[in-house]
């Protein structure tokens, strides 16, 4: 059995590897989302939010007059200011400098792939926008989390957080929107429309990527013949669970509850195996992100 000294031993062990591997991710969700900036949001015209949507406008509006300003480095230059906030966000070194290598690798690579990777989807704007979405959505989730940032709109919304009633997520859809309408206004409000496409489908690859798909369920069952049900659920799903009290409010009696969480492919075998006992039981099932213990994933350090 390891002993206390040890174990934390080994953990001061992993932890002392993690940066390499947090760098290593950044970097990998960096070039992902340059290729899809790139390849199919830049060429095509789709200004999806953010401090990317902004330079796209301000890179096409200098183009009709000659004069080339790349992405990367008006990217660069906005985020500037929020280099120094990224300092002072009170998070830490280390989050200030996964910020730093956030914003600065990105804007480098927006210009540097973009002599290299081709543009695509340039004959369909929808499939510009799904997979330029997919693509920065797989890209950011992953600089997420390894605990970085790229900066832009989310460390504005940070900051402004503390001083209005809105919540960062809210500010953030506000200055996503800010940039549409600009976008609109100057490309067209068709363009405008597949950048909230883009955006849209970037937010919830994001969440996919930082939470999982979801394939476990979570499930309260409420019986009068709970312990009948306890029993099937660990003997014959071989599932754990936890009983909770419970009283009913209408009659104020006491009630029975079950806690249990299964896969998406046992839901089936545990609503058949209540019904079988209890007909009259309450089930409620909702959906689960992550599942981490014995059983499904394993706590990592």
């Amino acid at each position: 059995m390891m002993t206390p000294v040890r174990r934390v031993a080994q953990a001061g062990r992993v932890l002392g590897h993690r940066p390499v591997r947090d760098y290593l991710w950044m970097t990998a969700g960096i070039l992902l989302t340059a290729w899809g900036l790139d390849s199919f949001l830049i060429p095509n015209k789709i200004a999806a939010g953010g401090v990317s949507g902004l330079a796209t406008v301000i890179y096409y509006l200098a183009k009709a007059r000659g004069v080339y300003l790349p992405v990367g480095v008006q990217m660069l230059v906005m985020n500037v200011v929020l280099l120094a906030i990224a300092m002072r966000t009170g998070r830490g070194w280390r989050y200030a400098a996964k910020t730093i290598y956030g914003i600065v690798g990105l804007s480098v690579a927006v210009d540097v792939l973009a002599r290299f990777v081709p543009h695509l989807a340039s004959d369909d704007l929808l499939l510009a926008a799904l997979y330029g979405g997919v693509l920065t959505g797989v890209g950011l989730g992953m600089v997420f989390k390894a605990g970085g940032n790229t900066g832009g709109t989310d460390l504005i919304a940070q900051m402004l957080a503390r001083k209005v009633s809105l919540g960062v997520g809210q500010l953030m859809l506000l200055a996503d929107a800010v940039v549409t309408v600009v976008a609109g206004i100057v490309f067209g409000w068709q363009y405008a429309l597949y950048a909230v496409v883009a955006i849209f489908v970037s937010g919830q690859t994001v969440d996919i990527v930082l939470e999982g798909l979801g394939t476990e369920k979570a499930a309260f069952i409420i019986s009068d013949e709970i312990e009948r049900v306890g029993d099937a659920i660990t003997g014959e799903l071989g599932r754990g669970a936890t009983a909770l009290a419970a009283t009913g409010v209408y009659t104020g009696q006491p009630r029975g509850m079950i806690f249990v969480v299964v896969t998406r492919k046992e839901l089936d075998d545990l609503k058949a195996l209540v019904g079988a006992i209890d007909p009259t039981a309450l089930v409620i099932i909702s959906d689960v992100h992550e599942a981490i213990g014995e059983g499904f994933k394993q706590m990592r350090i």
